[in-house]
């Protein structure tokens, strides 16, 4: 049930920074100064980690999936899978300035 949860909350996350644009949920965008914020591209950066929150939550479906059937490998599918698209997505948001402003 757990897993369930957490699926629907990162789904929640999701929308809500690539459509509503909060982007005061972005760890460290949300601190930085004004200056800092306007060399990155919000809409971007907005649909970026919206995209990446949806993936999350259908990893988590995955396992929650695997729980009901009582299928373990399924559950540790999703949650290693979890965690590698956190790896990718870190090391992919953090090389060749993908979200920042062309200028």
């Amino acid at each position: 049930m757990a897993h369930l949860g957490t699926g629907i909350l990162l789904l929640l996350l999701g929308y809500l920074v690539k459509y509503r644009q909060w982007t005061w949920l972005i760890a460290g965008y949300n601190t930085s100064s004004r200056k800092e914020k306007d060399k990155y591209d919000k809409d971007a950066l907005c649909k970026g980690m919206g995209n990446f929150l949806f993936i999350l939550a259908g990893l988590n479906f995955i396992s929650a999936a695997g729980s009901y059937l009582n299928w373990a490998w399924l559950v540790n599918a999703g949650w290693i899978t979890f965690i590698a698209a956190i790896i990718i997505f870190l090391v992919y948001a953090n090389t060749g300035n993908r979200y920042k402003q062309d200028s």
